[in-house]
């Protein structure tokens, strides 16, 4: 049994050694299958299925879109002088490979050296690009040579920098006519996302670090200065630098627009202002064009072609809302508003050419005095003297005769409580012509005869702007026409810009009749001498406890009108004999070039 029973186990030992080995060789053969199916399956997912992925990746890390900023359009006055221009400057550019690179932060410290940036300004900057974009990023338009010099002298060793030559803006008039124009300036992360929300990026290829118009005509008119952005796609490599043109598309220049300004007259009416606050609208009473419109503080729009320093800020700041357009803002407009008192009483029959009204001290209303100015009255008059000497009770009983929905309902068709239709809408106040309806609304308050007396001599709450009040002296002008203001020329007929009214002639005849007697008798004698004959009318808006506001609003030659000039002193005190020089000044300028042959339609 023993002998037996030793090869027996020996035999069982040899079988399980072999089924060992066999085993082994079995795993290692599945292994090595699982581990290349599993290569085999990444190669087929990175190559087949995400190839297209990873080489587009690749290719925006070697191929850039460049984009090429157009040259921006020019303006010119009516008589082609140059009031905005465009001109080549230095823009510095970093390229995102750059920003991603190792080189970064030490480049970033040279780049706010030289450029007079912090180091946080400039990150920031390059933070708002999204990560895929893949266009050069802005840091610095209008850079001097020598900095250029010294950055390129600084940086190369690091490549990614990027110099071009770029479109930007000049204004060789200086402050001249500086809130019409308006001034440029990089475009905002808000303005970029309401271009955004209107769908609007694709067809007009804004990006961060470009330049719009901020005011102005600047902005108005942007879409037809800007032009057309081209494009460059590139080849660069991991420094930045440029390999290969690939693709080329160039830009289009922006629209040279011709303006309806004069900027003799112009000239003239800021030196009128001085350094007064104030405004003067000179225009065409037959078509709208606007021959000048000064407002007072101004400001020099170069300063924003360039990186504004805290001093120059400073000092344009310490004067008084140099950016706000007077001549579009609104302010009581006092007795110039007679004019249109004395069209709603005519048109409405509730008083007639030959009508005369007995004038007192001061009128009674409702327990309210309204005073004259000469605190004695002028007796029993008609329309020539009421005009002439600026009589509050005549046009005060002449409000009430014609009644508050007559008087504001030819108010609003005269053009007061709404936008003229200028260019510069967006900075453009309506003015407000108050009514029973606006009063109870607003104030909470009846309307009471009262008003309607405010109302009829231009105080209360009724506001026009020196722009509406010159749309008002047009009508009278040009035979009961309200026109539309405009500052840029076009080949339209005078008709586009004319709306008629339907005024009858007597009235026509009445009005102009008394505005003339205004500056041969009455409150205008400031207009007298040196002219041909003009028509006006002054105007003292109280606006206590301040000086008061002085107006003067005329047109001429009285028989046959080819200008208005409106003027507006804010706190001037008086009121024909502060605001009818200016006007006279404006008047002077324009018969002067016409005596000279200089002035052309």
């Amino acid at each position: 049994m023993t002998l037996f029973q030793v090869p027996f186990k020996k035999q069982a030992s040899q079988r399980k050694t072999v089924g060992r080995a066999k085993q082994g060789w079995a795993v290692m053969v599945i292994a090595s299958l699982l581990i290349f199916g599993g290569l085999a399956q990444r190669l087929y997912y990175l190559q087949l299925v995400k190839g297209e992925t990873f080489s587009e990746k690749a290719d925006d890390n070697r191929i850039q879109t460049v984009p090429q900023v157009p040259s921006r359009g020019n303006m010119f006055d009516r008589h082609g002088e140059v009031l905005a221009a465009s001109q080549l400057s230095n823009t510095v550019s970093v390229w995102r490979t750059a920003i991603n690179g190792p080189d970064w932060l030490p480049l970033r410290g040279i780049l706010a050296d030289v450029l007079e940036l912090t180091e946080e300004d400039i990150q920031e900057r390059v933070d708002r690009v999204e990560y895929e974009s893949r266009f050069l990023i802005t840091l610095a338009n209008n850079v001097p040579p020598v900095k250029i010099t010294t950055l390129l002298e600084q940086t190369s060793e690091f490549g990614g920098i990027d110099v071009s030559r770029r479109s930007t803006r000049s204004y060789p008039q200086g402050g001249l006519a500086a809130q019409t124009l308006g001034y440029i300036g990089e475009i905002s992360q808000e303005e970029l996302d309401q271009a955004r929300d209107e769908g609007q990026l694709r067809r007009t290829g804004y990006r961060y670090g470009d330049i719009v118009g901020k005011t102005g005509l600047e902005k108005a008119l942007e879409g037809r200065l800007r032009g057309k952005v081209g494009r460059q796609r590139v080849e660069i490599n991991g420094q930045g630098e440029l390999l290969e043109v690939l693709e080329e598309r160039p830009p289009v220049a922006g629209e040279d627009l011709t303006l309806t300004l004069d900027m003799t007259l112009q000239r003239a009416a800021e030196k009128a202002l001085g350094s007064r606050l104030g405004a003067v609208v000179a225009l065409n009473p037959n078509n709208g064009e606007v021959y000048a419109i000064a407002s007072q503080p101004t400001f020099d729009p170069n300063i924003f072609t360039r990186r504004i320093d805290e001093k120059t800020w400073e000092s344009v700041q310490a004067k008084k809302f140099p950016f706000l357009n007077r001549a579009l803002r609104v302010y009581p407009p006092a007795s110039t508003f007679k004019v249109a008192t004395a069209i709603a009483a005519l048109e409405s029959k509730a008083m007639e050419p030959g009508s005369i009204l007995r004038t007192r001290p001061y009128l009674a209303t409702g327990g309210t005095k309204v005073w004259e100015w000469n605190k004695a009255g002028f007796g029993s008059i008609g329309w020539t003297t009421a005009m002439a000497w600026s009589s509050n009770t005549f046009f005060g009983q002449t409000g009430i005769r014609a009644g508050q929905d007559q008087l504001i309902a030819w108010s609003r068709r005269l053009g007061f409580g709404e936008k003229t239709g200028i260019e510069l809408a967006f900075e453009e106040s309506a003015g407000l012509v108050p009514s029973p309806q606006w009063k109870l609304q607003d104030r909470g308050k009846k309307w009471h005869d009262i008003d309607t007396v405010n109302t009829s001599i231009g105080q209360g709450f009724l506001q026009a702007s020196p722009m509406q009040v010159a749309v008002l002296f047009a009508v009278v002008a040009n035979g009961g026409k309200r026109i539309q203001p405009h500052l840029v020329q076009d080949n339209r007929p005078d008709s586009a810009y004319q709306t008629d009214l339907n005024v009858e002639e007597s009235t026509l005849k009445t009005v102009r009749r008394s505005l003339r007697a205004v500056v041969t008798s009455g409150t205008g004698k400031a207009l007298l001498g040196g002219l041909p004959p003009v028509a006006g009318k002054s105007g003292t808006a109280e606006d206590p406890p301040r000086e008061n506001h002085a107006w003067f609003a005329g047109y001429a030659p009285f028989d046959k009108p080819e200008i208005v000039v409106v003027a507006f002193v804010e706190n001037g005190g008086g009121g024909g004999s502060v605001a009818g020089p200016v006007t006279h000044q404006v008047f002077s300028a324009y018969f002067a070039q016409k005596e000279k042959g200089q002035w052309r339609k």
